[in-house]
């Protein structure tokens, strides 16, 4: 990968792990389950340090499982 597409794929990842974190934080779910979920966006950052396009296939998958989540979840307000 060259370096000009790695610098436009970091900040892809760093626009998406932001995006990722704020959707965490404010999903009404227990304290636990965000707990979890902030665990993983931590381990996909840190896995960006190392393997980028690997970390952004992660993140993707990530994102994915959270709108799917949120579709099964009932609303409560």
């Amino acid at each position: 990968m060259d370096r000009d597409a790695q610098l436009q794929l970091y900040e892809l990842v760093a626009s998406r792990l932001k995006e990722a974190h704020a959707r965490v934080r404010s999903l009404r779910i227990p304290e636990g389950e965000r707990m979890a979920l902030s665990r993983k966006l931590l381990a996909i950052t840190a896995a960006a340090k190392h393997d980028l396009p690997r970390a952004a296939r992660r993140l993707d998958r990530f994102m994915q499982e959270l709108d799917d989540s949120r579709l099964r979840r009932p609303f409560s307000a």
